[in-house]
């Protein structure tokens, strides 16, 4: 499955992750960076860009404690 079509994220089944890699090139350092997907059991996507799987993990986390609170 395709993440992204024409700039837009593909449809994930709620509850559900993606991720794919892409490579930066700054100066003459080259970088490898994930692009990450999640979309919530509520139906609410999660999108964004970190070093790792892991960091953007984190940063989904992160978002659904944020997020959780405020629907509270």
């Amino acid at each position: 499955m395709s993440m992204m079509a024409n700039g837009l994220s593909m449809s994930l089944e709620r509850g559900s992750e993606s991720h794919g890699f892409f490579f930066s090139k700054e100066g003459r350092r080259i970088f490898i960076y994930t692009q990450y997907h999640y979309r919530h059991t509520d139906g609410r996507p999660f999108s964004c860009v970190a070093p790792t799987v892991e960091k953007a993990r984190a940063k989904r986390d992160q978002w659904l404690r944020k997020t959780a609170t405020l629907t509270n």
